[in-house]
C-alpha cells in the first residue's frame, strides 16, 4: 500500500466521531505528490471538505486561492501543491455547534511520514494557530504570529485561517493585505514558475 492509501485506510479516530454532534465516520483526505514545490499546512478539514473528499472545497478555499493569486486548477494540482492539514478527517462539531479541534494523534501518526514524503517543498503556507504551533514550535497567538511573518520569509508565511469568521480580523489588520499577500504571491509565483 502506498502512503496516501495507508491515510485512506487510517480508521484511528473512528470512535472518537461516533462520540461528536455529527457522528460521522473517519473520511481521511490527503492532498499530495512527492513533486510538490509549496506546501499548505491548514487545521483539519470541514463539513464540506468531507463530503466532497477534496481538500478547501468551500469559501475558505475560495479566499485562499484569492490570497495566493492562483487558480483552482494550479491549487489542485498535487504535482506543484500538497496540502497537509494538522489532521485529515473533519474533527465533527461539539453539542454547541462548534468545531472541534484537529485531533492530535493524527499529527503524530502521520505528520512526519509525510513531510518526509515531500523532498521538494521551498515554500510552507501555515494556516492558523494549530499549524502555527507545530511548524514553528512556539504558541504565540496568530495575529502575533502573522505579524511577524518577515521573520519567517520567503520559505515560511504564516496567515490566519481563510474562514469568513476571520472577516472581521482582516479589516482590523490592514498590513495583512497590503504588506503581506502581494510578497506573498511573488514567492508563490517563483516557486511555482
Amino acid at each position: 500500500m502506498s502512503l496516501i492509501e495507508d491515510i485512506r485506510a487510517c480508521r484511528l479516530c473512528a470512535d472518537r466521531f461516533a462520540q461528536t454532534a455529527t457522528r460521522h465516520s473517519p473520511r481521511p483526505v490527503p492532498w499530495f505528490q512527492p513533486d510538490a514545490r509549496l506546501l499548505i499546512v491548514g487545521q483539519a478539514p470541514g463539513a464540506r471538505v468531507h463530503e466532497s473528499g477534496k481538500p478547501f472545497t468551500d469559501p475558505s478555499g475560495d479566499r485562499l486561492r484569492e490570497w495566493m493569486g492562483v487558480d483552482p486548477a494550479v491549487f489542485y494540482d498535487r504535482d506543484q501543491i500538497a496540502i497537509l492539514p494538522m489532521a485529515f478527517c473533519f474533527p465533527g462539531y461539539n453539542a454547541k455547534g462548534s468545531d472541534l479541534a484537529p485531533p492530535a494523534i493524527c499529527a503524530s501518526t502521520w505528520r512526519q511520514r509525510v513531510l518526509d514524503h515531500l523532498p521538494n517543498v521551498q515554500l510552507t503556507l501555515l494556516i492558523g494557530g494549530y499549524a502555527q504551533k507545530w511548524h514553528l514550535g512556539h504558541k504565540a497567538g496568530v495575529t502575533e504570529t502573522v505579524a511577524a511573518w518577515r521573520d519567517y520569509a520567503p520559505d515560511r508565511f504564516p496567515l490566519p485561517h481563510p474562514s469568513w469568521r476571520n472577516t472581521a480580523w482582516i479589516k482590523k489588520n490592514p498590513w495583512f493585505a497590503s504588506d503581506l499577500l502581494p510578497v506573498l504571491r511573488t514567492r508563490i509565483k517563483e516557486v511555482l514558475e
